[in-house]
C-alpha cells in the first residue's frame, strides 16, 4: 500500500456509468412540475446552511455551528476538491506530496502516511478532512485528535465516480459550498459524456498498464478504478486477468502482447525510452508502433475534480485518432 501511496497517493476501484433508457415518450412539463423541480433544488442547497450535522463514512456524526473557517487536508484528492470549491483562504494545511494546484504548495504541510499531530492541533482546524484508505497507515491519528478537540471528517475510499460525486457533494456541504459542489460535478459529468461520444465508435485496443518499473513492475486489474475506466472507453485491460494492483512479469506482458502500454508513474526518468528496451518488448505491438504514453498519474489516480479529465487523457492516449 505505502508503494503506491508514495506514487500515486490513492488508487481507484470499479466505475460503471450505464444510463437507464426511458422507453416512454416524456410528457411535457407542467408548471407546477417545474415548481416542484425548483423547490426540490433549492431544498438541497438550503442542505448547506449552518448548523448542520454531518455523518463520515466510519458512522460518526459531526456537528458543525458554522462553515469552518480553518480546514486541513490529509489527503491530495481531498486537497483537490477544496480547492476546486474555492476554499483557498480557508485551507491551513495539507499533505507532504499535495501539488495541485500550485497554492498548494505554499500551504503548512502537515505529513504523508503519517502526519504530525502536534502540528495540526497548533493550527488550530475547525475540521480535519481525512480519507479512509489513509487512516489504515495512521490508526490512532483520529483518536489522538478527537481527543485534542479536532473534527476529523473521514471520506470513503470511492470505487466509482457516483462516489467520487458523493465524496465532492459531501465535502461542499460541509464546508458551506453545495452549489459549488454541484457544478464541478455537473462538468465532469458533461467531461465524461463528450468523451465517451468520441470513442464510441472506435476499433477496441488491447492496453497494459504499468503502475511502477522494474525489477516489481505492477499493473492494475481487475476490479481497480483504471481498470474500470479502460471500460468506459472500450478499451480491454490485459491485465483483468488478475485483481486489485499485482506483480506482473515482462514475460507475462510480452505474452499478452498489449496495442497500447500506458505508463502512470513519473519518477524513472527516461522511462519511455527505457521499456522499449527491455528483453523481449520488441515483439509487442504497441512497442512496434511505438505506442507507449506516459500519463499523469494523479488525473487517473485522485478521486476528484481532475478524474473526468484523466478518463479524457487515457481516452487520447489509446485513441489518439478520435480526437483529431
Amino acid at each position: 500500500m505505502k508503494k503506491f501511496w508514495k506514487i500515486g497517493l490513492s488508487a481507484f476501484l470499479a466505475i460503471g456509468l450505464l444510463a437507464a433508457c426511458n422507453k416512454k415518450e416524456e410528457e411535457p412539463k407542467s408548471t407546477t412540475d417545474v415548481e416542484q423541480q425548483s423547490e426540490q433544488k433549492d431544498a438541497k442547497v438550503d442542505e448547506a446552511t449552518f448548523p448542520m450535522t454531518i455523518k463520515d463514512v466510519t458512522g460518526k456524526e459531526i456537528t458543525l455551528e458554522a462553515a469552518p473557517e480553518k480546514i486541513i487536508s490529509l489527503i491530495p484528492s481531498n486537497t483537490e476538491i477544496l480547492f476546486g470549491l474555492g476554499l483557498n483562504n480557508e485551507i491551513v494545511g495539507v499533505n507532504d506530496y499535495d501539488d495541485y494546484p500550485a497554492e498548494a504548495a505554499e500551504k503548512e504541510k502537515v505529513g504523508s502516511m503519517e502526519f504530525n499531530i502536534e502540528r495540526i492541533i497548533a493550527l488550530t482546524p475547525d475540521i480535519v478532512f481525512a480519507h479512509e484508505a489513509g487512516i489504515a497507515s495512521s490508526p490512532q491519528m483520529i483518536e489522538q485528535l478527537e481527543s485534542a478537540g479536532v473534527k476529523v471528517f473521514v471520506v470513503k475510499d470511492a470505487n466509482t465516480f457516483e462516489e467520487t460525486y458523493t465524496t465532492i457533494e459531501e465535502i461542499g456541504r460541509a464546508t458551506g459550498k453545495l452549489p459549488e459542489a454541484e457544478k464541478i460535478i455537473t462538468d465532469m459529468k458533461a467531461k465524461i459524456e463528450d468523451v465517451q461520444a468520441k470513442v464510441a465508435n472506435v476499433e477496441p485496443k488491447k492496453v497494459f498498464i504499468e503502475t511502477s518499473d522494474e525489477p516489481e513492475i505492477y499493473t492494475t486489474g481487475k476490479g481497480t478504478f483504471v481498470d474500470k475506466m479502460l471500460e468506459m472507453i472500450h478499451a480491454e485491460n490485459v491485465a483483468a486477468d488478475g485483481t486489485d494492483w499485482y506483480k506482473i512479469d515482462t514475460e507475462q506482458i510480452i505474452a499478452k502482447n498489449p496495442d497500447v502500454i500506458i505508463v502512470t508513474y513519473n519518477y524513472v526518468p527516461d522511462i519511455l525510452t527505457k521499456i522499449p528496451q527491455r528483453a523481449g518488448f520488441d515483439t509487442i505491438t504497441a512497442v512496434k508502433n511505438n505506442a507507449i504514453i506516459q500519463v499523469d498519474p494523479n488525473m487517473v489516480n485522485r478521486q476528484g475534480p481532475r478524474l473526468a479529465e484523466g478518463l479524457e487523457e487515457l481516452a487520447k492516449a489509446i485513441y489518439p485518432e478520435a480526437f483529431k
